[in-house]
């Protein structure tokens, strides 16, 4: 079968940043349990996104996504400022350290807060591991030290990556799947199916399965083909587990693909994108009217051209119980 390469994943951040909103706790926990114990979580935690966004500004820095700036209290009651910064680059960056720097002392600058400053390094180079920013001039020194953590040093952890119930257990699995399957799109499918799997063995909540699905299916993007074959499998797998809200995770899935068909505004992404999504909107139309209810819809599914009386569609027949009338005149709309 055709299997045309899925370009890199280089836009990382919007997938990190979901899943450290859903899971801070979680992410202080898995990476830094000695300050997760500091932290009283009962008075909960705020994230400060205007606040960032002014050091940025300030400082003149490129806007960083994934960067987070979350007040927290500690047990003793003392109001602190946590930066978290996940960095995304696959290259070593010599700046990197000074910036965590100015991040740092321009927050405590501009507020007069205390701030502690983190670093997750997501690149693929094992040697790069920055962690201190000094600057010296005639008797003037600075030294700023900050805490990391390696993502790829979990490789050698993979059974206690398995047997954590930490959300952030598969954030991780899911990042170096990521990184170790990269041009070779047969064994993606296959640890995305795995991973996917044991979200549902792990038996977190629905909610929980949907944001973790989220990234990983986002970092471990496939070829349309060898989606469809997953979506399968794993409907077949959900079918087995009696838990019915992965469609959630074709919703997203598919509207990725027709998205991307429609920005790019060329008439092979256009196809793409609706072929994507008919196969979607078929994946559910089978589940709720079964194998001759399939049957009898296609013929009219695959004459809507419209993208937008598509994705109507596949929203209403995840919300609602439509009928076979009533879906049929959906697809009177957008032939």
């Amino acid at each position: 079968m055709s299997n045309p390469e899925v370009s890199p994943r280089n836009d990382y951040d919007s997938p990190w940043k979901e899943i450290l909103e859903a899971y801070f706790a979680e992410c202080m926990a898995f990476f830094f349990p000695d300050v997760y114990r500091n932290i009283d979580w009962s008075k909960g935690y705020e994230f400060l996104d205007k606040e960032l966004q002014q050091i940025e500004r300030e400082a003149k820095i490129g806007k960083r996504i994934a960067d987070k700036l979350v007040k927290v209290w500690t047990i003793t009651g003392e109001q602190v400022w946590v930066l978290v910064h996940i960095e995304v680059q696959s290259q070593r960056e010599s700046a990197f350290a000074q910036r965590m720097y100015t991040y740092n002392y321009r927050l405590q600058d501009l507020y007069d807060r205390p701030v502690a400053s983190f670093a997750i390094l997501s690149d693929d180079s094992p040697s790069w591991r920055p962690c201190q920013f000094s600057s010296t001039l005639w008797g003037t020194s600075v030294d700023f030290r900050f805490r990391t953590v390696k993502l790829l040093d979990y490789r050698q952890q993979w059974d206690e990556l398995l047997n954590s119930d930490n959300p952030f257990s598969v954030v991780v699995m899911a990042h170096l799947k990521t990184l170790e399957t990269s041009g070779d799109q047969l064994n993606r499918k296959q640890w995305k199916l795995s991973l996917i799997k044991l979200l549902y063995q792990r038996g977190y909540a629905q909610q929980d399965v949907i944001k973790l699905l989220r990234f990983i299916d986002w970092l471990l993007a496939l070829p349309l083909e060898l989606q469809t074959d997953l979506w399968q499998e794993i409907l077949t797998y959900q079918k087995e587990m009696k838990m019915p809200y992965i469609t959630s995770f074709e919703r997203i899935s598919m509207q990725k693909g027709f998205e991307k068909g429609r920005e790019e505004g060329r008439e092979e992404g256009r196809e793409e994108g609706l072929k994507g999504l008919r196969q979607a909107v078929a994946i559910v139309l089978e589940q709720t009217f079964g194998a001759e209810g399939l049957k009898r819809l296609m013929p009219r599914i695959e004459s809507i051209s419209s993208i937008k009386t598509l994705v109507l569609l596949q929203e209403r027949l995840l919300r609602e119980q439509l009928s076979l009338d009533e879906v049929l005149q959906i697809c009177e709309q957008g032939t």
